[in-house]
């Protein structure tokens, strides 16, 4: 008798690394391994590879390449967001966010407010995980300095509304900031399009390796860094690129931006024959979000 197949049911949180996502990285552990900031030939041939998975990045946000920041993480990213935010606009002193954020935020906004005297609003959500818009609306004071948002919960899958939220942010001129770690490669983000001005990303969610992240940040956006160092990432994180992740990242954003259609409808048809035989044979069992506002 064999050994019992494994079924992983944990893809939102960690993805395996698509193989052309390694093959695409290898190079860089090798021969390629030059410091792309280093002033010299050797190392600026590897820069290029750099600007290539940026602009990679880029096109799955539809935004400026220049507007791509690589991180350590998607906590790294929200860090970055909301204390830059903060250390650029130090004559406010108020946060609104939600309760149901990743510990990546709300740890810190309740650090903030209990350790750095910021005031903090959290946002309830109803029995499906929805927000109210007119509690956001409500929330929102002259000496507001950040709003942080996530686009799709992590826990039950709900989609908040980014939108909306951002264009009643860019009226009163708040920054909004937003953790899409659980939407990158799953949902259509449009930067162009989405009054969004600090979004956050993980590459392990999405077929790239752990351990890299990136930072959107709207041109015009006030931030200060908050790694201090070299001029890597023009003078906004400091410290030596991860080239080999970087490039990973890059190659994971292309695959995810053209196989986008294909993933979504094999994913949602899956997730869909699980949930209809779950609700059919389990007794007592219901969804926990809305199945309307789901992605």
């Amino acid at each position: 008798m064999g050994s019992p197949r494994q079924v992983y049911f944990d893809n939102n949180a960690t993805t395996k690394v698509a193989p052309e996502v390694l093959d695409a990285m290898l190079p860089f552990f090798g021969d390629l391994y030059g410091n792309a900031s280093s002033m010299h030939h050797f190392g600026g041939q590897v820069a290029r590879y750099l600007q290539t998975a940026r602009e990679e990045v880029a096109a799955l946000l539809n935004c400026d390449p220049g507007e791509i920041v690589f991180t350590s993480c998607g906590t790294e990213s929200d860090n970055y967001a909301i204390r830059g935010t903060l250390e650029a606009n130090k004559e406010k002193r108020h946060i609104v966010t939600t309760k149901v954020e990743h510990p990546a935020v709300l740890n810190l906004c309740k650090w903030l407010a209990r350790d750095k005297g910021y005031r903090l609003t959290e946002l309830s959500v109803d029995n499906q995980g929805n927000l109210n818009m007119e509690q956001v609306k409500a929330a929102l004071t002259p000496d507001t300095a950040i709003v942080s948002v996530m686009a799709a919960n992590n826990e039950s899958g709900t989609m908040f509304p980014i939108e909306q939220i951002g264009a009643k942010c860019r009226e009163l001129g708040i920054p909004l900031h937003t953790d899409a770690v659980q939407a990158a490669g799953k949902l259509p983000l449009d930067m162009k399009k989405l009054p969004v001005d600090l979004l956050a990303i993980s590459g392990h969610k999405l077929h790239a390796p752990k351990g890299i992240g990136v930072l959107y940040i709207r041109r015009g956006t006030l931030i200060s860094p908050w790694m201090l160092g070299g001029h890597q990432e023009r003078n906004r994180r400091a410290g030596t690129e991860n080239v080999p992740y970087i490039v990973g990242l890059g190659k994971a954003c292309t695959l995810a931006r053209e196989n986008f259609v294909e993933e979504i409808t094999k994913v949602r048809a899956l997730r869909d024959k699980l949930e209809n035989g779950l609700l059919e044979r389990v007794p007592k069992v219901h969804i926990n979000g809305n199945p309307q506002g789901l992605g």
